[in-house]
């Protein structure tokens, strides 16, 4: 029996719920894959893909791809690992995926087994259409909540390893404000924390002249960081630098402290690097070098998309939105960061796009089955424009 139209789209509905149902009941907290991974590897093999699963550190990774024809080699990066979830706090059991009002509610709904899920069922649509150009990959990892020390980063290694070089990445990553496609990721700052100690000399508090307090440099410090100029930001891209910290070890009040700690995160544009970066605070902080010593944590470098070239896939997705919204996206690097950063390149063009991202990591995290439609539908344009003519 020969299905109309708005029967097919019923199916392809049905479909992409389904997956996603399927992947929320996978316990997959950060960084064990709980079984999801080795569903996915099985689904991609149904459909012609070679796949490697490999563990590195307790995390599972998932390189899979197929070759159509000479083209654009693109990939589709992303991640199955959850942020734990307290059922206590839920309306329903945060892992059985149940329906509420037209929204899938479950642990990763959002972030981001709902862009894996739309993935999959836009790869069968693409399949169905007898694609005879480009190399199409997969790339899936459980360690993107946690630390992400051996997630992408290391399928990124192993790329490499296998000289296999991609040409634009689409990162599934929920990205959307008030409604699908309002707003892609074109890149992403950079993020770099550190901790100062700062150190004085104790005494009374009748008695300052004989004391240097440790508090009172340290608020003297913050204040010098939130006065650096960073003149390599742009419109659209905007360095942030927030104390996240201020600790005084010191319990009694007529004691001048003689130690106090800065806890600071910058979040940065990607005009910089986290070396230049470093050297701007470094030199911000000089006038009280003799009295601090600094230490620098989880430096995470910005990337950034500005499309063209042969492969452009800013355009392709811009153009896929227009065509299924009506309206385009906004351009953002904005949020914190993502596991773009470990394939973008000079010659790797990495953008992420994905449902809404208002619940994502809360309690009762929630993805609209219409949403997820849209979703599954853009993804469906922008593979179809690199893999059939």
């Amino acid at each position: 029996m020969q299905l109309n139209t708005s029967q097919q789209q019923r199916v392809n509905q049905d479909n992409v719920v389904s997956y996603l149902q399927q992947l929320i009941r996978f316990r997959s907290i950060t960084p064990e894959q709980g079984g999801a991974i080795n569903w996915l590897q099985q689904q991609l093999q149904q459909r012609g893909f070679d796949c490697h699963v490999f563990t590195c550190h307790g995390v599972t990774n998932l390189v899979a791809d197929c070759y159509f024809g000479p083209g654009a080699k693109f990939a589709f990066c992303g991640h199955i690992d959850v942020v734990p979830a307290d059922a206590s706090r839920w309306h329903v059991d945060p892992f059985a995926a149940e329906i509420v009002n037209g929204e899938i509610i479950g642990r990763g709904a959002a972030d981001m087994k709902g862009g894996v899920a739309a993935m999959l069922e836009a790869t069968d649509r693409v399949l169905m259409q007898s694609p005879t150009q480009g190399h199409f990959y997969w790339l899936i990892t459980s360690d993107e909540e946690g630390e992400a020390l051996y997630g992408s980063a290391e399928i990124a290694n192993y790329l490499a390893a296998q000289g296999k070089h991609l040409d634009v990445c689409l990162v599934g990553e929920p990205t959307a404000d008030k409604r699908v496609g309002d707003t892609i990721k074109n890149g992403r700052r950079g993020a770099l924390s550190a901790r100062i100690e700062v150190l004085g000399k104790a005494g009374h508090v009748a008695y300052p002249e004989h004391s240097v307090n440790a508090a009172h440099l340290a608020a003297q410090m913050s204040m010098a960081l939130q006065q650096i100029d960073w003149q390599k930001d742009i419109e659209g891209s905007k360095t942030t630098l927030q104390i996240t910290g201020l600790t005084v070890p010191n319990s009694l009040d007529n004691l001048v402290p003689a130690s106090c700690f800065i806890e600071f995160n910058v979040r940065y544009s990607h005009g910089y690097r986290s070396e230049s970066v470093k050297r701007l605070i470094t030199a911000a902080l000089a006038p009280w070098q003799q009295h601090t010593t600094i230490s620098w944590q989880r430096p995470c470098e910005p990337y950034y998309t500005a499309g063209g070239g042969a492969y452009d896939l800013l355009a392709a997705l811009e153009e896929a939105i227009y065509q299924s919204t009506q309206s385009y996206p906004q351009l953002s690097t904005s949020g914190g960061t993502s596991d773009g950063r470990f394939f973008a390149s000079a010659d790797t063009q990495v953008v992420e796009c994905g449902v809404r991202n208002h619940t994502i990591h809360q309690d009762n995290e929630r993805v609209a089955v219409s949403d997820l439609a849209k979703i599954t539908e853009i993804y469906e344009r922008t593979l179809a424009h690199f893999f059939t003519k």
